[in-house]
């Protein structure tokens, strides 16, 4: 077949980051993270732009190492820049919730790679979102509300330890093993005073086995070695094992790069009826959540080996190997594209290729 970087000839791409913070909902607090994703903004428009492919940046001549030169805010005027400057395609590499300023250029002929803006707000909640999985015949960990009103009432239904954990998180920030009803008192005291993620939290149980992620593709065609080839329906990535945890817990990603506490499963493990029913059922939420564009799913194992579905991640963090000073930069959705023979690039061209009408 033709080189598929021909399939985007016409296209010039934007890509946005988070310039600002969500809106608080409901009481919760959704806390930006540092730099707003301009860091693996620049590592998607620096890659894009080896291949070739028309990329739309905020000055003519951006700098390797500054990453704001390569990604425009995800405000009106930002995107209004990103349009005046050509921008076919909008590529949402941010947060995005219900009103987002994306959703004001609806009546324009744009093409969007990411989510659809009110689902991402809808099941960034974790309450929402395990009660659909759950509702569906999915396995999730049993768990329970705290607010700020009713923390010193809450009877919690499992034992020690337990999870605390934001509802709207951001990956492993914020997110604590408790042992005991002192530490889980003190935990909930400092987390409200400090009110960084709201008035409520999400207590579930602790779940001792291994933990993996699985990135689940939306349907589409895509190109791999060559050949067109199309998903009728929700497909995974290989399954991406965590391992040296830090009191329980994978440190969150801005602290630790994945690729240092991360690796895809063995060819065996990848094969195993757990693993390929895993597959199934991470499958089945992306089509619950109708995702768009990849999501990450984190799964993790009780003490019996049986895995369950315990954070369903809407934006995946999308570094990736591009950029001579960011070599160690794989996100867990890249070491899993790599498995199946494809590089960073490979993968951001196949996420381009599912970009769709706003």
């Amino acid at each position: 077949m033709s080189n598929p970087v021909d399939a985007f000839s016409e296209s010039k791409v934007a890509i946005l980051y988070q310039a600002q913070q969500p809106p608080v909902k409901d009481g919760i607090i959704k806390p930006m993270k540092t730099g707003g994703y301009a860091d693996s903004g620049a590592d998607i428009a620096y890659a894009l732009l080896q291949e070739e492919i028309h990329v739309v940046t905020p000055v003519s001549s951006p700098n390797p190492r500054n990453d704001l030169d390569w990604v425009f805010p995800d405000t009106e005027i930002g995107i209004l820049n990103a349009l005046a400057k050509g921008a076919t395609v909008l590529w949402l590499n941010t947060v995005l919730y219900a009103c987002h300023p994306i959703e004001k250029f609806a009546d324009q002929n744009l093409f969007v790679v990411g989510q659809i803006p009110e689902n991402v707000e809808k099941y960034d909640d974790k309450i929402v979102t395990n009660h659909l999985l759950k509702q569906n015949g999915l396995p999730v960990p049993d768990s329970v509300i705290i607010t700020i009103d009713n923390r010193d009432q809450v009877i919690v239904p499992f034992s020690f330890p337990v999870v605390a954990k934001p509802i709207r998180g951001r990956g492993s920030q914020g997110v604590s093993v408790l042992h005991n009803w002192h530490t889980l008192t003190e935990t909930l005291n400092l987390l409200f005073e400090e009110g960084q993620y709201g008035t409520a939290l999400y207590l579930e149980e602790f779940l001792p086995g291994q933990e993996v992620t699985i990135t689940v593709m939306p349907p589409g065609k895509y190109f791999d070695k060559g050949q067109e080839i199309e998903y009728p329906g929700y497909w995974s990535l290989p399954a991406v094992k965590r391992f040296n945890h830090e009191s329980g817990i994978a440190p969150y990603n801005g602290t630790v790069a994945v690729t240092n506490n991360s690796i895809v499963l063995t060819e065996e493990e990848l094969q195993t009826k757990k693993i390929q029913t895993l597959y199934l059922q991470c499958e089945k939420a992306a089509a619950l959540v109708e995702a768009k564009a990849p999501i990450r799913i984190d799964c993790r194992a009780d003490k019996n080996g049986q895995y369950f579905l315990f954070d369903l991640n809407m934006k995946p963090n999308m570094t990736g190997v591009a950029r001579a000073h960011r070599q160690d930069q794989d996100s867990l959705s890249a070491l899993a594209a790599r498995k199946i023979g494809w590089e960073f690039t490979d993968l951001l061209i196949n996420m381009l290729n599912q970009r769709w009408s706003l």
